[in-house]
């Protein structure tokens, strides 16, 4: 596909896919949702306990880099821009996504209220970059949370071939978090070496950045992650972290990833894990498209996917 966009169609068929278990952390419940079920992917019911949208439909997550493709698509001149007006557009006042985030501040008055959002959900990164996008600041991400947003925001844009000085400002439109760059940058990295044909995309990126005092803790990060790679899965990600959260987002993916020998297989073992499977499924998903390709994704899920023809036309 053109400008390696099949790393974005792993991505978001594989949000897509975990989305109707979104945010799922009582194991029990989720194992009684998938009782029975080889593949629980695109669940028809929605179990997610803070929102429901149509299954085929992508998270919070995936969505802000839709919102970049179309900016994308749009032209080349004034991207980011063009992409602060679309994410006030997409996510802002009028939007369903801000529609729900009234409903929620009312219902939080409610004592232990714990009801569905009926639409999708709006994430912090999200309100703060709306926020300072109409103070008119330099850098409008959100610095509340270290979360995957800015990764997710900044993927079809590296896509295209920018440089990751370019993609960081694109990152910073999103979430100004030390922690979230950090990691945003090592997931581009790492999908670079992928696509540049290693075949251990991790152990390379190991190998060229051991000396780089920068990516200093995220190496000891996977290095943690190796040493109970043998660990079952879902076992493994309550210990690394089910939540949004980085490092525990990013070594909980790592740990998949070194667990499972094809897209389909990585993205089923992070479903079941539960908790924010489709952030990390942003990530998963994107490194084995990187790594094997556009055939590495089932085209059934692919089918399934309500974004995946816009990615396709620009076969």
């Amino acid at each position: 596909m053109k400008n390696n966009l099949h790393v974005f169609l792993g991505a978001t068929v594989a949000d897509a896919a975990a989305r109707p278990l979104h945010w799922v952390y009582d194991q029990k419940k989720l194992l009684k949702y998938i009782r029975g079920k080889k593949d629980f992917t695109f669940l028809k019911k929605n179990r997610s306990p803070f929102y429901n949208i149509k299954t085929g439909k992508v998270s919070g997550y995936n969505d802000v880099g839709q919102v970049m493709f179309k900016t994308l698509l749009e032209g080349n001149n004034d991207t980011e821009k063009r992409f602060k007006k679309n994410i006030v557009k997409n996510f802002g006042p009028k939007s369903k996504y801000w529609k729900n985030l009234k409903l929620r501040k009312k219902y939080k008055k409610v004592k232990d209220w714990r009801s569905l959002i009926k639409g999708p959900w709006i994430h912090q990164n999200i309100i703060e970059t709306i926020k300072n996008v109409n103070l008119n600041k330099k850098f409008t991400g959100g610095n509340k949370v270290n979360e995957s947003d800015g990764y997710c925001a900044a993927l079809p844009y590296f896509l295209y071939g920018h440089s990751l000085r370019e993609v960081e400002k694109i990152i910073k439109t999103i979430t100004v978090s030390k922690t979230s760059i950090k990691y945003a940058l090592t997931k581009f990295h790492i999908l670079d070496l992928a696509l540049k044909g290693a075949k251990n995309p991790l152990g390379e990126f190991e190998r060229v950045f051991k000396r780089k005092s920068y990516f200093k803790s995220v190496i000891n990060e996977i290095q943690k992650v190796k040493k109970i790679k043998k660990i079952q899965h879902s076992k493994a990600v309550k210990k690394l972290g089910m939540a949004c959260s980085y490092p525990g987002t990013f070594t909980s993916s790592i740990h998949a990833i070194l667990n499972s020998k094809s897209y389909k297989s990585a993205i089923i073992k992070t479903i079941k894990a539960g908790g924010c499977n489709c952030s990390r499924a942003n990530f998963i998903g994107a490194y084995f498209a990187a790594l094997k390709g556009i055939k590495s994704i089932p085209k059934s899920w692919i089918n399934k996917t309500d974004p995946a023809h816009k990615i396709l036309k620009q076969n």
